[in-house]
């Protein structure tokens, strides 16, 4: 039997068959037989998607390949072979090699990780966790993502009512313009005795979609004694060789079913030993869960808490497993990393021309797998709901066309934006997804130029 995450030998022949992974048996993994695709369009085939979708927006919300779907769909069949047989022997195991997998991944201790449902739902578990005081401030920054702000001011309004203190970044920006205003930032904040500061930092933003200097902001954090909390959300498997044991924020949470190819909805949150106190219950509450004052030490029962706190479907967080098998059968991190980034590079260059824009970060400083590019957007189209709705609905589902494409759309600093997310069925050859991209773009921002400049015309009108 092949090491635990390793990729077997198989016979010849094109089948891949499912083998057990260990004595316990209920989890299932891939024996990968043959060669894998090319990167590019030929890496489609082992993605389920419809023929005429054009998909430049995986950062948003993940893309299962079908050898992943295969073991998840056989341990599902295993799991409801014998509901109780899973649960009461098998689970907890299970769960255990999956946190041990991407313990060794990020290079963190196996006891400072458990699996929740998405990252957003770690990130509310920590921070609800803190006793809030008067006083309190919780750090944030305008390009926060949208949940997590409101998350803040959701704190900020209880009975307490912490300060919440916003960081404002603008691009174009370096790394180094980041920490030195960031640090100055900390330092403004009035301090005093028993208070408590707790900075919400993006390792990698989702709008724009940019590499934070999130480590070195991490670092500021400990020299100011204030509290790190990274919204790792698009970070495993994007960002190469993440290393918790080096960086040593005190919390961190990443999903694994964006850009690890994991099952939906799947994330670890990892909690460093010495804060294990601070997250006194799994949410929701499990029944291992241990009066503080009745610990033996304080981070008693962490773990245990989130082996299990109620009944869900447990083959996201198990998926794990496949998803790192299938990475290392299409090359390992260091290919998958390399080709995403150049395409990146690439493509967001080669849309900028064809658009007569811009893109947001031409050096690559802020760029890992997704590029951010202008949209030919008047500035009378203000920035509101309604824009980007429009702009889903005519890219997602055209009246006037087959084509479906997809990539983010947002407002930044005075203009709109298109957030494009690289991957390895994204075709080098002629960057044809840029192309095609470009193309409906130039249409939509056309129609809704048009519409909503109208619409302004017909305000203005009625207002007189």
């Amino acid at each position: 039997m092949a090491p635990v995450g390793s990729v077997s030998p198989c016979p010849r022949g094109p089948e891949r068959r499912l083998s057990s992974v260990s004595a316990l048996a209920p989890m299932t993994r891939l024996d990968y037989c043959d060669e894998p695709p090319a990167f590019g369009h030929e890496m489609l085939k082992l993605f389920a998607f419809d023929p005429n979708y054009v998909n430049l927006n995986h950062g948003s919300y993940g893309s299962l390949p079908l050898p992943v779907l295969a073991a998840c769909n056989a341990l599902t069949m295993r799991v409801e072979s014998n509901p109780d047989l899973f649960v009461r022997i098998h689970q907890t195991a299970l769960i255990t090699e999956c946190r041990e997998l991407i313990a060794k991944f990020v290079n963190a201790k196996t006891d400072e990780i458990v699996l929740v449902r998405n990252t957003s739902h770690g990130l509310n578990t920590i921070m609800r966790s803190f006793d809030w005081n008067p006083g309190d401030v919780i750090v944030t920054c305008n390009t926060t993502y949208d949940a997590m702000s409101a998350l803040a001011r959701f704190i900020r309004d209880g009975p307490t009512h912490p300060h919440v203190s916003q960081f404002v970044i603008q691009w174009p920006t370096s790394h180094a313009e980041i920490v030195a205003r960031y640090r100055d930032h900390l330092r403004a904040i009035p301090r005093h005795s028993g208070q408590k500061v707790v900075a919400m930092i993006d390792s990698v933003t989702s709008v724009p979609g940019v590499l934070m200097p999130w480590q070195e902001l991490v670092k500021l954090c400990k020299e100011e004694g204030v509290y790190s909390v990274i919204d790792g959300a698009h970070s495993i498997g994007q960002e190469p060789n993440i290393d918790l044991g080096k960086a040593d924020p005190d919390f961190w949470v990443s999903n694994c079913h964006k850009w690890l190819f994991a099952k939906r909805g799947c994330a670890i949150m990892f909690v460093a030993e010495r804060n294990q106190g601070i997250v006194r219950s799994s949410f929701p509450t499990a029944k291992v869960y241990i009066t503080p004052s009745d610990r033996v030490f304080p981070g008693e029962s962490f773990v245990e808490q989130y082996n299990w706190n109620g009944t869900i479907d447990f083959v996201p967080p198990l998926s794990i497993k496949p998803a790192l098998e299938f990475r290392k059968w299409i090359g390992g991190e260091a290919k998958i990393s390399e080709y995403c980034h150049d395409m990146a590079m690439r493509g967001g260059a080669y849309l900028a021309t064809m658009l007569g824009t811009r893109v947001m970060d031409p050096k690559g400083e802020f760029t890992l797998n997704m590029v951010n590019v202008q949209i030919p957007l008047p500035p009378s189209v203000a920035p509101s709901n309604a824009v980007t709705d429009a702009f889903n609905q005519k890219m997602l589902s055209p009246t006037n066309r087959k084509q479906i494409v997809s990539a983010g759309i947002y407002y930044h600093n005075g203009a709109w934006w298109t957030r494009c997310s690289a991957q390895i069925w994204t075709e080098a050859s002629f960057l044809e997804d840029f192309e095609v991209l470009a193309g409906v773009l130039l249409e939509v921002v056309q129609e809704i130029t048009q519409e909503f400049q109208a619409s302004l015309v017909h305000k203005q009108h009625a207002s007189r």
